[in-house]
């Protein structure tokens, strides 16, 4: 097997772990993130079994997408998103996780309209109130969601957050809570939700066990970015 291939069968063994020692039973999915990836490692990636591939710089993925357009990859974009941007994200995505702000909910929508399907979205919240971060404050995220609850060309299928970084345990724990008890609270408001897209590679552990259902990883997989 490749390197990408042992990689990837050794982190789907790491979430399975991981789901067992906390006594989780949702499903985790994988997300590749394959940013500043070249084409060739998604393929390889593709040829082990891996089908999801999380992309943040517009361009860079509509050329990859050309590049690979023979494969069934469902694409995901994780990124900051630009007003201007949006009409390219809403036709070449199968998902958005980084729905920050209702403009760029409703511009999604808006340029979503002449697909046969809803582009699926995650609200992205900003857990941890840092300034260089983007997303929905936690005060504003009910009513947030509920505008674009409405939009009929989107899908709400969850939240996303990237919490500050931390080496200690519990300061991933307690962050990736609050990230839980914002989806359990939208759940008891009758919200149907299915998606925490929380963790990435040096945590995803720690947010499985806070609730995870996709867990966003590049650099343990694809290995340190090309520069």
């Amino acid at each position: 097997m490749t390197s990408i291939s042992n990689r990837l069968q050794a982190i789907l063994s790491s979430i399975e772990s991981a789901k067992q020692l906390a006594h989780a039973d949702q499903t985790v999915q994988l997300l590749a993130v394959s940013k500043a990836q070249a084409a060739a490692a998604i393929r390889e990636a593709y040829a082990a079994g891996q089908r999801q591939f999380g992309e943040n710089y517009l361009q860079e993925a509509l050329d990859k997408q050309t590049q690979l357009s023979d494969l069934a990859i469902l694409w995901h974009f994780i990124g900051p998103i630009q007003s201007n941007k949006t009409q390219l994200i809403a036709q070449h995505f199968d998902w958005v996780h980084s729905v920050d702000r209702l403009k760029i909910a409703q511009r999604l929508n808006d340029a979503r309209a002449n697909n046969s399907s809803p582009l699926q979205v995650c609200v992205q919240i900003n857990i941890s109130n840092e300034a260089s971060k983007n997303g929905v404050l936690v005060a504003d995220l009910q009513a947030t969601v509920a505008t674009i609850a409405k939009l009929p060309h989107l899908q709400l299928r969850g939240l996303m957050a990237i919490p500050a970084p931390s080496l200690d345990l519990s300061v991933q724990r307690q962050q990736f809570k609050q990230v839980r008890q914002c989806y359990d609270n939208l759940l008891a408001l009758g919200y149907q939700l299915d998606t925490l897209s929380i963790g990435m590679s040096d945590d995803y552990a720690v947010a499985i066990e806070q609730g995870a259902t996709i867990v966003r990883i590049g650099s343990a997989l694809f290995g340190a970015r090309p520069q």
